[in-house]
């Protein structure tokens, strides 16, 4: 079983890799706006469906670029069959990823709290 897990990685990097590519060199989806990164990519087991994951920063309108990208998930999936040399392409997902501005939440508010320690203990000196 660990041999199928690993080959499920190598596919889902490899992918992430394409898309990734694919979207910032191919894709011409005036919608589609800002600074898109493919964070990670989860093949089924059956390698029938993909889910895409995408963080996206400096978009004029984060639901429309999602949406453009939902809507050029054709394309993506076409080009991608014809640089990864695989039985099936799947068909591919689109979701946002949240986690970099969720990362970004969290660190701001432990920047936050050590300053407030910080003062507190200048404070008793």
């Amino acid at each position: 079983m660990p041999n199928n897990n690993n080959r499920f990685e190598r596919i889902n990097e490899e992918y992430r890799k394409e898309i990734s590519n694919i979207i910032d060199n191919k894709l011409k989806n005036p919608n589609v706006t800002g600074l898109i990164s493919v964070t990670k990519v989860k093949v089924t087991a059956d390698l029938k469906y993909a889910k895409v994951y995408v963080s996206i920063l400096n978009s004029k309108n984060l639901k429309e670029t999602l949406a453009g990208l939902k809507k050029s998930a054709g394309f993506v999936r076409s080009e991608l069959a014809r640089t990864v040399n695989l039985r099936n392409t799947p068909e591919i997902i689109f979701e946002l990823d949240e986690s970099l501005e969720y990362g970004a939440k969290i660190d701001s508010i432990l920047k936050d709290i050590m300053k407030d320690v910080k003062h507190e203990n200048n404070g008793e000196e």
